[in-house]
């Protein structure tokens, strides 16, 4: 081949690596920018992470980190069984990608925006899945978190001493206050059944299809409870890898009094993966068994280390599952949704709110 011939071709071969490279460089931007919209400050956090990593041994780092990668695959497993029995085209490849982008989603968004955004993707990747039939899918697949949930408040509740005594204190003093505050509370719980009935019987038959594996209960324990329970038990493997990493005892009472603190931080936080507010309720978790530092420290520690894991372990799964741009549009799409539902949502509740006003006042 004469070289007035092989130029052409060797300046084909170096554009194709040039465009990557300026693709590359404008995706890092566009990250940078979302970023610094949404208040996540990537310098600082890249910094906190760093120094976090560094003073914690490798193997702590591995154990955690392979444990969290078991929680997530287990509870992708879980919604894989709910779905693929309402939907039977359903992978479980595609299902773990849309779930591993969401954990990362909510690590970096507030008010569990990727929740939102994994039941649009869903619907999305799912042929013939509809939001509603995705939905009802998700109010099974908490049924088991909602137990293991109650579970855990009560076992907190009965280990400490003088819980009934303390509680109950009114109930001993007030015996006919008491009965009236049941039959009262009975009688209200009643009436709004009543009222809200008519629209839960409506949207379950839209969802219903999204629950389909409740009526095979042995199918559901299999495909369902059992690797949620998995994922549970991962979860606080993490935990417990992250205590033993700052030197802070480990046993089964701490590690439930962690998780209950977590839990209402997570439905009282507005900040993007819970931070602050699972600091606060991690420290006040751990009083007594370590200092406030240590607390702090290792409650620091593992939301960054996890939330970087989230980030590459769903980044690398949206890739392998649908390729860069693909994963990249999916994404997009979804968080645009999700964003568009909260909207709705707070919009709905602030028009039912001004209608009761409305019917107050005539």
């Amino acid at each position: 081949m004469s070289q007035a011939a092989a130029a052409p071709l060797e300046e084909q071969r170096r554009h194709p690596h040039m465009r990557r490279l300026l693709i590359g460089g404008l995706v890092i931007l566009v990250i940078g920018a979302a970023a610094d919209l949404l208040g996540w400050d990537i310098r600082s956090w890249l910094n906190r992470l760093w120094d976090t990593i560094s003073e914690i041994s490798l193997g702590y780092l591995l154990g955690g980190v392979a444990l969290k990668t078991l929680q997530t695959t287990a509870t992708a497993f879980a919604w894989y069984g709910i779905l693929r029995c309402a939907y039977p085209t359903t992978r479980f490849r595609l299902v773990l990608a849309c779930y591993a982008a969401s954990v990362a989603l909510n690590g970096i968004l507030p008010a569990n925006l990727g929740t939102f955004a994994l039941l649009l993707m869903f619907t999305t990747i799912i042929a013939g899945a509809t939001f509603s039939g995705v939905l009802g899918a998700y109010v099974v697949e908490k049924i088991f978190f909602t137990v293991i949930g109650a579970f855990t408040y009560l076992y907190l509740f009965l280990s400490v001493g003088g819980s009934f005594d303390i509680k109950f204190d009114f109930v001993h003093k007030h015996p006919w206050g008491t009965a009236i505050l049941i039959l009262g509370g009975a009688a209200l719980i009643y009436s709004l059944a009543r009222a809200f009935w008519p629209k839960v019987v409506q949207w379950w038959d839209q969802a219903k299809e999204g629950g389909a594996i409740l009526g095979e209960p042995r199918k559901y324990l299999l495909w369902v409870f059992a690797p949620s329970l998995l994922g549970w038990i991962a979860s606080l493997g993490v935990m417990g890898v992250f205590l033993a990493a700052y030197d802070i005892p480990v046993s089964f009472h701490t590690l439930m009094r962690i998780c209950g603190g977590n839990s209402i931080a997570n439905v009282t936080s507005a900040t993007p993966g819970g931070a602050g507010v699972n600091q606060a309720f991690n420290v006040a978790s751990l009083k007594g068994v370590t200092d406030p530092t240590t607390a702090t420290a290792y409650s620091v520690s593992q939301q960054l280390v996890t939330t970087a894991w989230n980030i590459i372990f769903g980044v690398v799964l949206l890739v392998w599952a649908f390729g860069w741009s693909g994963g990249k549009e999916l994404v997009e799409t979804s968080y645009t949704g999700a964003k568009e539902k909260a909207a709705e949502q707070r919009e709905a509740r602030a028009a039912r709110k001004e209608a009761k006003r409305a019917a107050k006042h005539a």
